[in-house]
């Protein structure tokens, strides 16, 4: 299993800071836009970027220019989308010599009430049911196409990250593990999908305490479905991604009853 979930429990109080990220990271979420509504576009993906989890707070967005080139929309353009950002109190912009545009500390998870209130601007059931399509077959496409050296050697350095988390930093790991097997799943559409909906459910779990015993049970299921993937076992991978599914679901529901 590696050595990070066992030690889990023993992490809870570390305060370590999430590791530097490459590029890559954002392949899932930052496209580029369609002309017309370059400005709407670009903002629907950085919002997306920030929901997800995968800038953590306190840590710097990708430069202007990277950002403007991954999205083919002008440094113009960009800036805009970052002011707005900034107005709603997301980011904030630093000058000098490391300055850039940092997430800013998202407000408390709230707990079981403002889970409640979040649920009551989204149909759950329909976000659970959709995202479990989405998922079971981007595990079943990876497993029946196959991955090729660089995509298997990325859904093990994916599934390892998960493993040596630490507690603070586990669901934006658990995030990277799943965009990218719908990355590799080798439809974009898919992919897109993906990354909302599961930027929906990131805002309803991040109202529920993290549960060590939980976290455990997933790691078992992530090792089995990413060895389902790189053996070829569509069946199994898809079997194993739909359990995995529903105990999310479960832990939603449960919380809400």
């Amino acid at each position: 299993m590696g050595r990070g979930i066992h030690d889990v429990a023993k992490k809870i109080d570390s305060a370590g800071r999430p590791e530097g990220r490459t590029p890559d990271t954002f392949v899932p979420v930052l496209r580029t836009v369609r002309a017309g509504n370059g400005f709407e576009e670009a903002l629907e993906q950085i919002l997306q970027l920030l929901r997800l989890g995968l800038v953590p707070s306190g840590e710097r967005l990708p430069a202007e220019r990277e950002l403007a080139e991954r999205m083919g929309i002008s440094r113009v353009t960009l800036r805009e989308v970052l002011k707005v950002l900034q107005d709603q109190g997301l980011v904030e912009s630093r000058r000098g010599r490391y300055g850039g545009t940092f997430v800013l500390p998202r407000a408390d998870g709230g707990g079981e009430d403002e889970l409640r209130r979040r649920v009551a601007s989204v149909d759950v059931e329909d976000i659970l049911r959709f995202r479990e399509v989405l998922e079971v077959g981007a595990a079943g496409l990876c497993a029946a196409h196959g991955l090729g050296e660089a995509g298997a050697e990325r859904l093990r350095a994916a599934l390892a990250a998960t493993h040596d988390a630490e507690l603070t930093d586990y669901r934006r790991q658990d995030t990277l593990l799943h965009l990218t097997l719908a990355e590799l799943s080798g439809s974009p559409t898919l992919t897109a999908q993906y990354a909302a909906v599961r930027a929906t459910v990131n805002d309803l779990l991040d109202c529920i305490p993290l549960l060590v015993r939980n976290l455990e049970h997933s790691q078992h299921q992530h090792t089995a479905l990413v060895e389902a993937v790189l053996d070829g076992d569509a069946d199994g991978a898809r079997e194993v991604m739909r359990e995995h599914c529903g105990g999310t679901a479960a832990l939603l529901r449960g919380f809400l009853t």
